[in-house]
């Protein structure tokens, strides 16, 4: 199956499908072209998308990415730059591969074409030129010979003529043999011709057309080759970036799977714990007699009051008053309905707590005593954290600098030892002030936990501690509260009204304290390393005793022997608490 034989006399339509395929050509690398133009606006989205919702540096945003389930989402941010990443491999390897190459061999093809399509043209001029002169002799010929007939007619014609002389007779005889001879010449001019013709006529349709037309189609047949081989690469370049993807994907369900509600709800306790314990119950105020009102057993009285009295309230304080409910001001306020001043509390937004006392507007002050005691801790310790890491890299220059300096004592040619002093010196300051800094700090820190209802304690011993520490405390804040139209403080009134605790109850309590009694067992499932203060070191499938379970702070207090207690992480121990001990049950 050939072009050149079975097409042999359609060099016009194989000209007009040869240019149709590089038209198509063309058009395929139109397309991809724009397919690595889309591609790369998609990537291009993408990380702007991406980059719109990453967490802003040093921003309220980025504390909220502690969460797990917002890590995960960070996580899919990432995953999400990757795959527009991928993307743009796509649009590179498409243009290299494909519309690059595709572009190079469209011009050879145009090239090629146009050579074959003008020897074709060449060969038919040339067959064209024969058969003209085919014609030409052709005609000469039927001219000569129907001369030859005229002359041979007039000589016949003057033969028989009487009237003519001998002379004419001769003449004409003479030109008709000349008409003859002429037209035989002709005749052996055009048969000449004609051999001629029909051999480069043979050539032509046989040998040279055949010979084009098949370079034509090898070109034709490698054009449809390379543009399916460029489909194919099409398709390559997208199969090779979906292992990629596919991994971008497997990482983004990773991490959708790695969300722990458990662990989000325990962070935000961490977050918005204050440390407040809750109010104690109302007392009944019996107007038909003298108001005679006692102090009620909540979780503000000490409940472990053994051999201890109740601490009576003086001045104008009547009872224990929780720094969220503000102290009725007249008596018609106190005949207003029990159930309208409940209503009233339930409603009311706490404005103001006895740990703080602050100017409406103001910036927060260093100590944090804006905060409540869990939070204010918190933040104190966070500082005192920072502050260290800033005094070790101070450490960590002047260290660097002394061997430096050690360096130019010994090779005098490498500098000059005493231009590191000032510096030093500087590094020297810099660690003095950010000790004292930690010394604040710490004593902020100390204090806080002073203040704070230890873990050790029971409930009931917290509450007898509050009761103690806050006697004044509390009628303090009732008092600046009545002096205040808006029931807040104002930095004139009280700068901080603190709660401290006498050295000697404090002491006291415990001093005789007896140790806790145990309430279950526990089963260590992982390693832990007591590394801080208060905690105790145990080994994955260690038993050893519970002594006060888990008060919501993610920590159980555990002991090994009668000397060796602390805290170990909730989640790292299950714990099987005895039956008879009070809200027992077992969690892991």
């Amino acid at each position: 199956m050939s072009w050149g034989t079975e097409l042999w006399d359609q060099f016009d339509n194989l000209e007009k499908h040869t240019q149709w395929g590089i038209d198509v050509l063309e058009k395929y690398i139109k397309f991809v072209k724009e397919r690595t133009e889309i591609e790369l606006s998609y990537a291009k989205q993408l990380r702007n998308l991406s980059k719109k919702y990453q967490p802003k540096k040093n921003s309220k945003e980025e504390e909220e990415y502690r969460y797990t389930s917002t890590r995960a989402f960070l996580a899919t941010l990432n995953e999400m730059n990757d795959y527009a990443g991928q993307h743009e491999v796509i649009s590179e390897n498409m243009t290299s591969l494909i519309t690059g190459e595709l572009t190079r061999y469209v011009q050879e093809l145009k090239q090629e074409r146009k050579s074959h399509f003008h020897d074709g043209r060449k060969a038919q001029q040339h067959i064209e030129t024969c058969w003209k002169q085919l014609e030409a002799s052709k005609r000469r010929f039927e001219r000569d010979c129907k001369e030859a007939d005229r002359a041979q007619q007039y000589f016949e014609k003057m033969d028989a003529d009487i009237n003519v002389t001998k002379a004419d007779v001769e003449k004409a005889r003479q030109q008709a043999q000349l008409r003859h001879q002429m037209a035989e010449d002709s005749k052996a001019e055009y048969s000449s011709t004609l051999q001629k013709f029909n051999s480069e006529q043979h050539d032509h349709y046989y040998t040279h057309i055949p010979n084009i037309f098949q370079k034509i189609q090898e070109m034709e047949e490698r054009r449809i080759v390379k543009i399916g081989e460029s489909m194919k690469t099409f398709a390559e370049v997208d199969r090779q970036v979906i292992p990629i993807i596919g991994k971008c994907l497997d990482e983004i369900t990773k991490a959708a799977e790695s969300i722990d509600h458990k662990n989000d709800s325990q962070l935000v306790i961490e977050a918005f714990k204050s440390g407040f314990e809750p109010p104690g119950d109302i007392d009944f105020e019996d107007f038909t007699q003298p108001m005679k009102r006692t102090v009620s057993e909540s979780s503000l009285s000490n409940s472990r009051g053994e051999g201890k009295s109740e601490p009576k309230f003086g001045g104008k304080s009547k009872g224990k008053l929780w720094p969220f409910i503000k102290k009725n001001k007249s008596p018609k306020q106190q005949k207003e309905p029990l159930s309208h001043r409940f209503n009233e509390f339930m409603t009311s937004k706490p404005k103001i707590h006895c740990f703080r006392s602050l100017k409406r507007g103001g910036a927060g002050p260093e100590d944090f005593s804006n905060l409540p005691p869990e939070q204010r801790r918190k933040k104190l310790q966070q500082k005192v954290d920072e502050l260290n890491k800033d005094i070790q890299k101070e450490m960590d220059q002047r260290d660097a600098l002394t061997k430096m300096k050690d360096v130019y004592i010994k090779n005098p040619q490498m500098g000059d030892a005493a231009s590191v002093d000032h510096r030093l010196a500087e590094l020297g300051q810099n660690i003095e002030k950010l000790r004292l800094e930690v010394q604040k700090f710490e004593g902020w820190l100390a204090e806080v936990e002073g203040r704070l209802p230890m873990r050790t304690e029971q409930p009931r011993r917290q509450s007898g501690l509050y009761e103690a520490q806050n006697t004044s405390a509390v009628n303090s804040c009732a008092q600046d509260r009545e002096s205040s139209p808006d029931g807040s403080y104002t930095e004139e009134q009280s700068q901080e009204t603190e709660m401290k605790v006498p050295a000697t109850d404090f002491d006291d309590e415990f001093d005789d304290e007896e140790p806790l009694p145990t309430i279950g067992t526990c089963k260590a499932l992982y390693t832990f390393e007591g590394q801080n203060e208060g905690t105790i070191s145990v080994a994955e499938g260690e038993m050893l005793y519970v002594i006060e379970e888990d008060k919501g702070d993610g920590w159980t207090r555990i002991r090994r022997n009668e000397d060796e207690e602390g805290y170990v992480p909730t989640s790292y121990v299950e714990v099987y608490l005895d039956k008879n001990a009070k809200g027992a049950m077992t969690y892991i």
